[in-house]
Order: structure tokens, then C-alpha cells, then sequence
């Protein structure tokens, strides 16, 4: 009886080994991809389940987003620049199954992935596009990283280009071009200013011309204007025709 019931206290501590050693939790952000004798069962979660402790093993997949720090990349532009870029990549895991069987380390592989494409990308665009066509670029790179990697159940979501270096000799350079072209702007604008100017003179000419008055009544107001400046001293220029139109009004001089 004694044998009966310690055999009996045997059999149900293994039992509960065997049932404790079978349950498994997976948290909401994660998937647990099950193999029965090597054959893949699928992605079990969130919550309790059960597995067949020796003949079943589980593999657990995380399915937040990933930040990826892509590290500097020495780069030849297009244009033959050479400069060093880094970038950031935000992924996911969206087919567990996938990232478990057909890749190993699904994270480096994106990472070696995402280092590539920017190189090539980079390097196909002239240096002012990488400088000024960001957005493109980002779109460019998240588009080409997202198809290489959805084989393997990897969703990227956002590349972000986050700084181009430039050799000291380099940005001396643009420097020196963004300088000449300012002065090169600030003389087309100043040439059109006097192109303008000019314009308008020659079409206040022209209304001068039809109307001989309006000169007299300019010449006031300068006067006027002029006139306000105490320490200044005015010089009048009376016209000919007012000399002449004087001759002939006053009476001639009988002794003369």
C-alpha cells in the first residue's frame, strides 16, 4: 500500500513537471513560432498555450518597431564628392514565420542591407540632391529596404538620412560658391533696378516733353524741397524765354 501510493506521488509530481514545463506565455508584443520534430507549426500569442515539452520547440519574435542606427559610410557621389553619411531605419516584424525560417538574425540582415543601399543610392545622386532632395533620397532608400527585406517578413517603415559630412576643403568650396552667387544675384537685381529706373526717366521725359508747364512746376517744387535745408544755398536758373519775354515788354530808353 505504502509502494502504491509513493509510486502514486511520483507519477503526479511528474505530471505537474510535465504540465508546468509545457505552459508558455507570450506578451501582446511578441509571437512564438512553434517547431514540432523540425516542422514548422506556425506563430502562437499573445496569452497562454501549450507545447509538448522535447518534441516541441518555440522561438520567440518580438514585433515592436526597431530602431536601426546605420552607421557612417564613406560615399563617391555621382558628381565624384566624396562624403560620409549616416541614417536611421525604423522596422518591424511583420511575418514571424518568415523571420524565423528564412533568415538568420533578421536584425543584422537588415542592418547589412540598409548600410548597402544607402551607399548605392548616395552614390548615384550628385551632391546637391543629397544635400537638398532629403526627402526623395528617404523615400528612395525605405522603398528599395523594404522589398529587399519583406522575404524575410521585415516591414520598414521610415529611413531617415540623418547627417552628410563634407571634407574641410569641400565646405570651404561651397562657401565660396554660395558667396559668388549672391554677389551675382545682388547684381542682376541691381541691373534690373536701373533697367527699370531708366524706363521709367525715359517715360517722364517723354510726358515732359508734351507738357513744358509740368517742367516749370518739377523745377518749384525742387526749389521747394531744397529751400527747406537752411544751410543750403540756392542757385535759381531763370529760363531764356522768360528773359526774352522781358526784352520785349519793357518800353525802350528815349535817350538811348
Amino acid at each position: 500500500m505504502q509502494v502504491a501510493i509513493i509510486v502514486l506521488a511520483i507519477v503526479l509530481g511528474l505530471a505537474v513537471l510535465l504540465l508546468a514545463s509545457s505552459l508558455r506565455i507570450v506578451q501582446e508584443y511578441e509571437r512564438a513560432v512553434i517547431f514540432r520534430l523540425g516542422r514548422i507549426l506556425g506563430a502562437k500569442g499573445p496569452g497562454l498555450f501549450f507545447v509538448i515539452p522535447i518534441i516541441d520547440k518555440m522561438v520567440k519574435v518580438g514585433l515592436r518597431t526597431v530602431t536601426l542606427d546605420i552607421p557612417p559610410q564613406e560615399v563617391i557621389t555621382k558628381d565624384n564628392v566624396t562624403v560620409r553619411v549616416n541614417a536611421v531605419a525604423y522596422f518591424n516584424v511583420s511575418d514571424p514565420v518568415k523571420a524565423v525560417v528564412n533568415i538568420e538574425h533578421y536584425g543584422f540582415a537588415t542592418s547589412q542591407v540598409s548600410q548597402t543601399t544607402l551607399r548605392s543610392v548616395v552614390g548615384q545622386t550628385d551632391l546637391d540632391e543629397v544635400l537638398t532632395d532629403r526627402d526623395e533620397i528617404n523615400q528612395r532608400l525605405a522603398a528599395i529596404i523594404d522589398d529587399l527585406t519583406n522575404p524575410w517578413g521585415i516591414k520598414v517603415t521610415l529611413v531617415e538620412v540623418k547627417d552628410v559630412e563634407l571634407a574641410e576643403e569641400m565646405r570651404r568650396a561651397m562657401a565660396r560658391q554660395a558667396e559668388a552667387e549672391r554677389d551675382r544675384r545682388a547684381k542682376v537685381i541691381h541691373a534690373q533696378g536701373e533697367r527699370e529706373a531708366s524706363v521709367t526717366l525715359a517715360q517722364a521725359a517723354q510726358e515732359l516733353e508734351r507738357h513744358p508747364a509740368a517742367l516749370q512746376l518739377r523745377l518749384l517744387s525742387t526749389m521747394n524741397e531744397v529751400a527747406a535745408e537752411k544751410n543750403s544755398t540756392l542757385i535759381f536758373p531763370i529760363p531764356v524765354e522768360l528773359l526774352r519775354f522781358l526784352e520785349r515788354s519793357t518800353p525802350a530808353d528815349p535817350k538811348a
